[in-house]
């Protein structure tokens, strides 16, 4: 019977944070020492979104973990886990695919202002690098003017966190499926 993989995920740039360079695929990683949460061992997420959180670059890497583990607990830090070997099973250049999702979840919200300008949708609907800073520029006004009037409005504040909390969930469901699907023949 095949051992069942302990699988997680883990992004790196080109060094690991502690300066080693990042191991070729299918080398095992190791940490000598003690494990404590943000200071020490191999950090991991059993989940692509968290993982998301704490990139230092855009390769994302299918890992595998082993020696000894602590899984994130109730509590703090409960969207990583650390442990004494990490090997990457399979990694790819997440760069496309993170602006493809950042556009997408920008497109789910745009009908939140009407008034944006033209030129942030176009970018927004065909990843255009030609569009980008006129988009960006546009839309930090927007947004600016968008944030002040919120402000302005405690019941539309209270409504937004609310479509915030559903919006985070749908978002991490979302980038969760993309990767998922580009991992597909290594899970």
């Amino acid at each position: 019977m095949k051992k069942k993989r302990n699988l997680a995920w883990h992004f790196v740039s080109d060094k690991l944070r502690d300066g080693r360079r990042v191991p070729a695929d299918g080398v095992w990683l190791t940490h000598k020492g003690e494990l404590r949460m943000c200071e020490s061992g191999l950090h991991w997420s059993r989940d692509p979104f968290d993982a998301l959180k704490y990139a230092p670059g855009d390769t994302l890497c299918l890992v595998e973990v082993g020696g000894k583990i602590v899984e994130p607990k109730s509590g703090e830090h409960t969207d990583k886990g650390i442990s004494t070997e990490r090997k990457i099973i399979a990694r790819m250049d997440a760069t496309e695919l993170l602006r493809y999702f950042a556009r997408m979840q920008a497109l789910s919200v745009i009908h939140l202002n009407e008034d944006l300008p033209e030129v942030v949708e176009d970018y927004l609907m065909t990843g255009d690098e030609s569009l980008r800073a006129a988009a960006r520029d546009a839309a930090r006004a927007a947004a600016r003017d968008a944030a002040w009037a919120a402000a302005r409005d405690a019941a539309r504040a209270a409504a937004w966190a609310a479509a915030w909390a559903a919006a985070w969930a749908a978002a991490r469901q979302h980038f969760n499926d993309l990767v998922y699907e580009c991992f597909e023949a290594w899970l």
